[in-house]
Formats: structure tokens, C-alpha cells, sequence
């Protein structure tokens, strides 16, 4: 085994360096999510911009990018998660059973259920993939293969239509975004914690920061499959 690996597998095992790996990946998976609301939010303006948007994405760098966007973004999760997963398990055995249940009644209910909201957050991006990219339903398939009325190759307006107005699918998601979004109430103040970056006198200004965050992506995602299944957008 060589240096830099072994020096790569001690900073692994470390406390901190989860911390740092957790806090990293965070911040890619934080600025992913607004951007990626943000091209989603097209919908409401119509099909031609929504297609547009989807059409960029899928032939950026000649159709390189976005599979170079999601390898990058699942190494992220994937890292995030198992980050996590090995914090809270080095946490119980440091503390206790003890002092864990101490903890754990002044916890809030974010820290609580990270783990939990994490591998349900991991899931539904599976789903996510296979639904809308993999595109595993022929139904969404064929649709989204037929050029829309504006010249579009793909016409993604009306598979995310057709698939929210799937009750299941639109609840689905609904929970999942309403856990990811507990998951970021609690993730995102962390970041600056992790990087040394939140005293005692921004941390107030930090917890607003991260809630607002929390409620405009919440309120953003959650939009889109109300307004499919309300009748707002069609």
C-alpha cells in the first residue's frame, strides 16, 4: 500500500475526517439543490423554457456533462452517507448507553433521524434516476422521446407532468423532500461548525441562514408536484 493511500485510509478512519468529508460533499449536495430548484421552477413558465433548460442539460459538453454532473453528485451522496453512518456509530461507542440516552432527549429532531432521513433521502434519488432519467416506465419514455410543439427533442415538460399526476409518486416525493429538507435543517449549520467557520456571535445569524435555506428549497420542490396534482399546471 502506498503512502498517500495509507495517509488517504487514516484520515477515513478518523473522526475529523468524516467531519470534513461530511462538510465537504454537504456543501456540493447544498449547491446542487438550489440550482438544480432552479432550472425545475422553469415549469411554471412553460414548456418551451422547461424543455430548453432539459435540453441544455443533456447535451452540455456533448452530452458529457450531465453524466460527469451525476458521477460526481452520487460519489458525493454515497460519501456523505457512509461519512455519517460511521460518526453516529463511533459516537455510541465513545459515549454510552448513558450518556447516549442523556444526549438523545435534548437532541433535536433533525440530529435524531440524520441517518435515517439520509438513507431514505439515498433511496429516493434511486427512484428519482430510474423514473425520470433511466426512465424505466415506458410510458414516461415514449413521451419524453417526442419532440414537444416548440421544435424540442425531448419533451420533459410532459413526462414530469404525467408522472406527478401519479398520487403515489407525487407523495413520495413530497416525503422525501420534507425529510431532506429536516436532514438540511440540521446539515447545514453543521458545515460551518465542521469548518471552524461559527462562533458564538454568527451563530444566529447561521441558524437563519440554514432555515431559510431549508424553506425555500422545501417550499420550491414541494411546489411542483402540488401544482400538477391541483390542476395549476398541465
Amino acid at each position: 500500500m502506498s503512502k498517500s493511500t495509507c495517509s488517504l485510509c487514516q484520515f477515513w478512519q478518523s473522526s475529523i475526517g468524516k467531519k470534513i468529508v461530511v462538510a465537504l460533499t454537504g456543501i456540493v449536495l447544498v449547491g446542487f439543490l438550489a440550482g438544480h430548484l432552479t432550472g425545475n421552477l422553469l415549469i411554471f413558465i412553460g414548456a418551451e423554457a422547461f424543455n430548453e433548460y432539459a435540453d441544455f442539460l443533456h447535451n452540455m459538453l456533448h452530452g458529457a456533462g450531465v453524466w460527469v454532473a451525476r458521477i460526481v453528485l452520487l460519489t458525493c451522496l454515497v460519501l456523505h452517507v457512509a461519512a455519517t453512518i460511521g460518526l453516529v456509530r463511533a459516537n455510541k461507542v465513545a459515549k454510552g448507553k448513558t450518556y447516549e440516552k442523556d444526549e438523545t432527549s435534548v437532541a433535536s429532531g433533525s440530529s435524531r433521524i440524520m441517518i435515517w432521513s439520509g438513507l431514505t433521502i439515498l433511496a429516493f434519488i434511486i427512484f428519482h434516476l430510474l423514473h425520470y432519467t433511466v426512465r424505466v416506465d415506458s410510458e414516461l419514455s415514449e413521451l419524453a422521446n417526442t419532440p414537444d410543439a416548440f421544435g424540442n427533442a425531448n419533451n420533459a415538460y410532459a413526462m414530469v407532468i404525467r408522472g406527478f399526476e401519479t398520487w403515489y409518486v407525487s407523495i413520495f416525493y413530497i416525503i422525501a423532500i420534507s425529510l431532506l429538507c429536516s436532514h438540511l435543517s440540521h446539515g447545514v449549520a453543521s458545515i460551518f461548525q465542521t469548518l471552524g467557520l461559527r462562533t458564538r456571535k454568527n451563530s444566529g445569524m447561521i441558524n437563519c441562514i440554514a432555515k431559510g435555506y431549508t424553506a425555500l428549497i422545501w417550499i420550491g420542490f414541494v411546489s411542483i408536484p402540488v401544482a400538477v396534482m391541483a390542476g395549476l399546471i398541465k
